[in-house]
């Protein structure tokens, strides 16, 4: 058995963050993930100026590709409209490995299946022990699913689907463009270039407003292939996206259960209005971590519902 003080599950932005945390403050832990990073993971890699607070350091000191955007171009219910910002985008796969890295932590590559509460302790598979554990395993997390008994129906119509694909393509537009509830769709789609010659395409809605309107995900992704071919933004090329899911940030669910935490996906905490997640995880991460070292409830009242705010104020900041 390998025991330590806290068991992250999970390696990915809030795992890494909330390790990266106690191990600044000496604080034992290990961490749990089923893949060996570097790992693909679907995702548009927006992050804020934000995520680099949080992380103590400069955008200058991130050693991987990094696009900054200025402005978006942005489709509303069809209105177009041009918004000022200041934003990141990263590619997943060197992001979350370079994060995980930073953190000093040790990594067991393991797929969890079983956890349970023994004398005060949690036991993982019969192999690890602690006295904490962390559920950062995303939206099917282990932890949750063992140790949270609140069902999620609830949050059902919070929960969105998604489709996107990152690829090598040589893009002539530069521009980030945002596309929310375009012809009925209840959800968003994007178009993000990023450094290095690669591009995101991706489309989300929420899964409940999908099943009301008889509609599919794979039908609004055609439409969106088909919107980029006649627009010029990808042509020619043969698509393969991957899907997953997330929740956005529903009403309060319970962040802690005894000495078990939840953190990032595994809790629901992507922005309402645009989806965004690795802001909100890495900071419930932290946020986890210091609850731990200080002994105090675990909270996430103080990570914004609405990216929006954000956006505007960090417009002004850049000015």
């Amino acid at each position: 058995m390998i025991k330590t003080h806290v068991l992250i599950v999970g390696g990915g932005p809030a795992g890494a963050a909330c390790a990266w945390q106690l191990r600044r403050h000496e604080i034992p832990c290990l961490v749990l993930d089923r893949s060996i990073f570097p790992r693909v993971k679907p995702c548009a890699g927006w992050i804020t100026p934000e995520v680099f607070q949080y992380l103590e350091l400069t955008p200058d000191a991130y050693p991987h590709s990094l696009t900054n955007f200025t402005s978006f171009n942005i489709s509303l219910w069809g209105f177009k409209f041009r918004l000022p910002t200041h934003q990141y985008a990263i590619r997943r796969v060197e992001f979350d490995a370079w994060l995980l890295n930073r953190s000093g932590a040790e990594v067991i590559q393991h797929q969890v299946q079983q956890v349970r509460q023994i004398q005060g302790a949690y036991q993982v598979d019969k192999r690890f022990s602690a006295r904490f554990i962390v559920g950062a395993g995303g939206t099917h997390c282990p932890v949750r699913r063992a140790l949270f008994v609140q069902d999620r129906q609830e949050q059902q119509g919070q929960l969105i689907v998604t489709k996107e694909e990152a690829f090598p393509y040589p893009y002539r537009d530069k521009r980030c463009r945002l596309w929310f509830f375009e012809n009925g769709l209840p959800g968003y789609a994007w178009y993000v270039p990023k450094a290095d010659g690669y591009l995101n395409i991706g489309i989300g809605g929420r899964a409940r407003g999908l099943k009301d309107r008889g509609q599919t995900l794979s039908q609004r992704w055609s439409r969106l292939i088909e919107r980029l071919d006649q627009e010029g933004l990808v042509t020619g090329h043969t698509f393969n996206p991957q899907g997953y899911s997330y929740y956005l940030r529903g009403k309060s669910t319970p962040t802690q259960q005894g000495n078990a935490l939840l953190v990032g996906d595994a809790l629901g905490l992507a922005t309402r209005d645009m989806g965004e997640g690795i802001g909100p995880a890495i900071h419930s991460g932290i946020l986890a971590a210091d609850s731990i070292i200080h002994n105090q409830p675990y909270q996430v009242r103080a990570i914004p519902r609405y990216s929006f705010p954000s956006l505007f104020r960090l417009r002004k900041k850049a000015r």
